[in-house]
């Protein structure tokens, strides 16, 4: 029988999924629409307790890393999995970011790739659905 903790649980696991995969498939070379392993990811995301802060940041980085490359780099394929930040949502948890630095990553997104991605949605504002590209 479900209990209102595990209503409100589980409203939580939708609402961080929901926002999660929102900022994934608004990001430059990312799909179109999240597959259900990155919906399984980002249910797991929420299970271990990452917060969502550190999986956007992760994100946010990844993707300014991905532009910065050197010039005359070869180009990168496109990102097929969510699973593809894990490598720096570790880096993140392990060395937090400064006060104030994922406004700044927003912020330098936002200047790098104006059309490829809309404002994250902030923590407490994770039903807001892109317009642009579905889940």
């Amino acid at each position: 029988m479900p209990t209102k903790e595990n209503n409100v649980t589980s409203a939580a696991d939708t609402a961080y999924q929901i926002a999660v995969l929102t900022l994934y498939v608004n990001l430059p070379d990312t799909p179109s629409r999240a597959s259900a392993h990155d919906k399984a990811f980002a249910r797991s995301l929420f299970e271990q307790g990452v917060p969502l802060a550190v999986v956007e940041a992760a994100m946010l980085l990844a993707s300014l890393r991905r532009r910065e490359r050197r010039l005359g780099a070869l180009p990168l394929g496109r990102i097929r999995s969510l699973a593809y930040f894990s490598p720096v949502i570790d880096e993140l948890q392990q060395a937090p970011l400064p006060a104030g630095h994922l406004a700044a990553l927003r912020h330098k997104a936002r200047q790098a790739f104006p059309m490829d991605c809309e404002t994250p949605p902030a923590p407490g504002d994770v039903f807001r659905q892109s317009t642009t590209r579905p889940l």
